[in-house]
């Protein structure tokens, strides 16, 4: 291997979405191109960023939208992918069998071919995010993708609240964390309460590089959908997407309001320096830690 082998130039795509899914398509690839012809090896897109995004209500007509993978999307993805020489990890709305549909993010390898998948794990339930009409729970669990640029740790938007997914794929060998992600403020939050959701979104990422030492990317699109829609019915997609180092460090930021593509280097040998320091992994109590199997306690023992 080149004595810069661990040395490796990424790419984050923060994007707008429009209705027009071959609109969405060729502006996706335009940016991927940018980012590759800037040096990037690794390019990561945001969440279902084929089109608006649809499950802030429940549809039937909407899964009309899904596809299978491998697919026209992956096709057209792959040959995008082997055309630049870089791996690239796009969101799909997978239809795995009528009836059966998963929020699914592929990782395409450098000559095209799909390196592997990963499907979401946690599905949201909320307010405008209306997930578990549309999707089932993965069923490949955290399970990192071996490409030629590293083991990537590939989760999705709702599983970036979750520790443990980030400490299972880290247990898993992966390299770093990627979290393309669909997320955005209630136009009804005030100021103060949307620059709070902000930060604690950011940080709680953050702080998964940290526990595991690992670089995190995140993608995320950005402006209101539906455009032009009365505040109480949309939603604002509050961009932010990020590029940070092993120790939680900012190597590149996105504003809030406009898209744009992140470039950043990452050296992936930290990761192990870092251990030999910081031995988080090492001193895990897992003989104390059967009460994460649980839910709750449902009693009043201490």
């Amino acid at each position: 291997m080149p004595a810069d082998a661990r040395r490796l130039p990424v790419a984050v795509v923060q994007q707008r979405l429009s209705p027009d899914p071959q609109a969405n398509r060729e502006r996706s690839a335009t940016l991927i191109r940018a980012a590759a012809r800037d040096g990037a090896r690794l390019v990561l897109l945001p969440e279902l960023h084929l089109g608006p995004y649809f499950p802030r209500r429940e549809d039937p007509d909407a899964f009309d939208l899904a596809e299978p993978v491998p697919g026209p999307s992956t096709a057209f993805f792959g040959r995008l992918a082997r055309e630049l020489d870089i791996v690239l990890v796009v969101s799909l709305f997978e239809r795995r069998l009528d009836g059966l549909y998963h929020n699914t993010a592929v990782v395409l390898e450098r000559d095209g071919d799909i390196a592997g998948r990963y499907r979401k794990m946690h599905i949201p339930d909320d307010p405008g995010y209306f997930e578990k009409y549309y999707f089932t729970p993965g069923d490949l669990g955290f399970t990192p993708v071996a490409t030629s640029v590293g083991r990537l740790g590939v989760l999705v938007c709702w599983d970036q609240w979750f520790p443990e997914a980030a400490r299972l794929m880290a247990l898993a060998g992966a390299e770093l964390l990627l979290y393309p992600t669909a997320i955005g403020f209630d136009p009804a939050d005030d100021p103060a309460e949307q620059a709070r959701q902000l930060d604690a979104w950011q940080t709680v990422q953050r702080g998964h590089a940290v526990a595991n030492h690992l670089p995190v990317l995140t993608a995320n699109r950005v402006g209101r959908e539906p455009p032009g829609e009365a505040a109480a019915e949309a939603i604002d997609f509050w961009g932010g997407s990020f590029i940070c180092g092993p120790q939680g460090e900012w190597l590149a930021r996105a504003t809030e309001a406009e898209g744009q593509v992140l470039h950043a280097e990452l050296d992936l040998t930290r990761t192990a320096r870092l251990r030999r320091i910081w031995p988080f992994l090492r001193d895990r109590r897992i003989d104390a830690y059967g009460e994460l199997l649980r839910l709750a306690r449902d009693d009043d023992t201490p």
